[in-house]
């Protein structure tokens, strides 16, 4: 019989073997009087037909039923539930996320360049005019990242809270109008201090992204901060959150964008906050190579 019941095939059990019929005397019983003597004996009818007949009926519902377990799926026929993901929104509350995520140690799919994750985002390539923000999934306080980013996102927290630490996202995914203020922000403070506009600019540009240059912009980073020093400045390293997210970042497929020792590719200066999702073979590669994401395109583009 098939385990999920597609085939209902009615099963005859096979006789006992020893089984015997009834004497001959209770089948010739005349239930409404006694036996007439005049009545000649009966010929005693045989079992073999109606034992053949079980026998084909058994045999028929054994072939079919295993002709269905042949067809099915063979997670099911062996008996194996196959498991639905849960949506990403169900971690706004906090709580780990059971998405379509890479398990630790499985190994990633090879990178290219034109990947969604290795989108290159800088002062010499805004983003394309014909960019469409992905589909995010919004975070705690307000931050939201591309949802293919999320579930690594997600673990990378939830292991760095498990370590005993306390990071804290500050800033995540901006529209271009977020960024414009905020780059016109720092133009105007510049501008205070008593430098020309152009000046003033090409200097801001060094901290905060022109609009439609930023990785915020693209949904693919994350600022974070250890909650007890939540300052944007040189003295972020030092903590423990930023020691923990250095020497791990990349398993989760992160990499720290702005190296102290690469404003010159980058265009922005150190920031040991600002962290971007590449994925996890190309997380890899930076990180141990020590190089940023601008070095690792040139080398496997080349």
């Amino acid at each position: 019989m098939s385990a999920n019941n597609r085939c209902a095939v009615k099963e005859f059990p096979l006789p006992d073997r020893e089984y015997r019929v009834a004497p001959a005397r209770c089948w010739d019983a005349n239930l409404s009087g006694p036996t007439s003597p005049r009545r000649g004996k009966r010929r005693r009818r045989s079992p073999l037909p109606l034992f053949l007949l079980g026998l084909v009926l058994f045999g028929c519902g054994f072939l079919l039923g295993r002709r269905a377990l042949a067809q099915e799926p063979p997670a099911q026929a062996a008996g194996v539930s196959v498991s639905i993901l849960a949506p990403e929104n169900a971690a706004a509350g906090g709580g780990r996320a059971e998405s379509d995520r890479a398990a630790p140690g499985r190994e990633p799919d090879a990178a290219a360049p034109g990947d969604w994750n290795l989108l290159l985002v800088n002062w010499e390539n805004p983003l394309p005019e014909d960019f469409s923000v992905p589909e995010l999934t919004q975070l705690v306080n307000g931050h939201a990242i591309d949802r293919r980013a999320y579930p690594d996102l997600q673990r990378m927290m939830d292991d760095a809270r498990a370590a005993g630490l306390q990071p804290t996202i500050c800033s995540s995914y901006r529209t271009r109008e977020k960024q414009t203020e905020l780059f016109e922000n720092k133009v105007q403070r510049l501008m205070n201090e008593g430098l020309g506009r152009t000046e003033a600019e090409e200097q801001a540009a060094m901290w905060v992204a022109r609009p439609g240059t930023s990785e915020h912009q693209a949904a693919l980073a994350v600022d974070i901060v250890d909650k007890s020093n939540q300052l944007l400045d040189e003295t972020q390293e030092t903590t423990s959150v930023q020691r923990w997210l250095m020497d791990h970042c990349a398993e989760y497929g992160f990499i720290l964008r702005y190296p102290t020792d690469k404003a010159a590719l980058t265009g922005v200066n150190y920031e040991p906050w600002h962290y971007r999702y590449v994925g996890r073979e190309a997380a890899a590669a930076i990180m141990e190579r020590g190089i940023c994401l601008e070095e690792y395109l040139a080398d496997v583009s080349g």
